[in-house]
């Protein structure tokens, strides 16, 4: 049997009940060639009977069985060891592909040849909108020929999202690409993926609509809690320090790293109350390990953020937060009379 263009592996996390609809975006495709790996594990929000009905109905589709609980990442690393297509597209219960886009994908390889990424944008589905995703406007700069990271190292900055892309499984292979257990096991694999491809190209338009109605992944792996990003990062860094990367890529991840720690310690529910000054203070010991030589912060209330976490302020941080809430209270207020 001839291997098809494109593999697509679903861990079968299916919290939301959106795993049929994925499948359905899927099999509505125009183009062809591809094949879809439902991974269940024993996970009870796997629903193995949904994935095995689809299974007998769509050749394009089989179950992966695995024998224990073994969450997001590790379902993701046997899907990609079974996959027999010369990309790789991970995504979960909660995505929907746009109706061309696979057939989109493979029209810009038509004109690109072979590679080891194919970079592309999504959108998010929230409250009843469509939002942009944060990479739109970096793919649209990028232009229209192959290239390597070092020569858009500004697409490091963008979130290390493994959906939003397509991988080379011959690269995904030669750089050994796996996913660590965690919450935050997309980060190690996007990072890698990007250092060490010889050839990347994107398509400056979206392809998947996110639907999660949770910010972080409902099941990342057994065990994991929000500190485990940063045991991600420390392994990007550690890749950086193998490479010899220079300090434009260091400087657009360094700042990445930051926003995604600010995110996740303002993130409501994300981290619990008793934790946050632990989080604080291990999120500002990074910033002072690995910040680059000459970083510039950003402007704004932004910028304000990154100077109080240099300093390991946290309690200066709380009050600014409590203010910047009161002030928006009192304008809305205002606003409302």
């Amino acid at each position: 049997m001839p291997s098809p263009l494109i593999s697509v592996v679903i861990p079968a996390y299916d919290q939301q009940k959106q795993l049929a609809d994925c499948l359905d975006s899927l099999l509505a495709q125009s183009f062809r060639d591809f094949e879809v790996l439902v991974v269940v594990d024993r996970s009870p929000e796997c629903p193995a009977q949904l994935a095995e009905r689809y299974a007998a109905r769509h050749p394009q589709v089989s179950v992966l069985r695995l024998d224990a609980a073994v969450g997001v990442g590790v379902s993701r690393n046997a899907g990609a060891g079974h996959a027999r297509g010369e990309y790789l597209l991970f995504l979960d219960a909660d995505h929907l592909l746009a109706r061309d886009a696979l057939r989109s994908f493979a029209d810009r390889m038509a004109v690109t040849g072979p590679v080891d990424l194919l970079l592309f944008g999504h959108t998010r589905q929230h409250a009843g909108r469509d939002w942009p995703g944060a990479a739109e406007a970096l793919l649209a700069e990028a232009g229209p020929e192959v290239f390597g990271p070092l020569e858009h190292p500004e697409l490091l900055g963008a979130p290390a999202l493994i959906w939003d892309r397509l991988v080379g499984r011959a690269h995904w292979h030669q750089q050994g690409l796996t996913f660590p257990d965690g919450r935050y096991e997309e980060i190690p694999p996007v990072h890698r993926a990007m250092l060490t491809a010889g050839r990347i190209a994107v398509l400056p338009r979206a392809c998947v609509q996110l639907r999660r109605r949770e910010t972080v992944h409902p099941t990342g792996s057994p065990g994991d809690s929000s500190f485990d990003v940063f045991e991600q990062y420390e392994r990007t860094f550690a890749l950086l320090d193998v490479l010899g990367s220079p300090n434009a890529v260091r400087e657009a991840l360094f700042t990445r790293m930051i926003r995604h720690y600010l995110f996740v310690f303002e993130l409501a529910g994300c981290v619990a109350r008793a934790e946050r000054p632990q989080f604080f203070h291990r999120a500002a010991e990074h910033h002072r390990r690995f910040q680059p030589p000459g970083h510039r912060r950003p402007g704004g209330r932004e910028g304000v953020k990154f100077s109080l976490l240099a300093g390991g302020a946290y309690p200066a941080f709380e009050v600014a937060k409590l203010s910047h809430i009161a002030a928006g209270t009192l304008t809305g207020a205002a606003r409302r009379r």
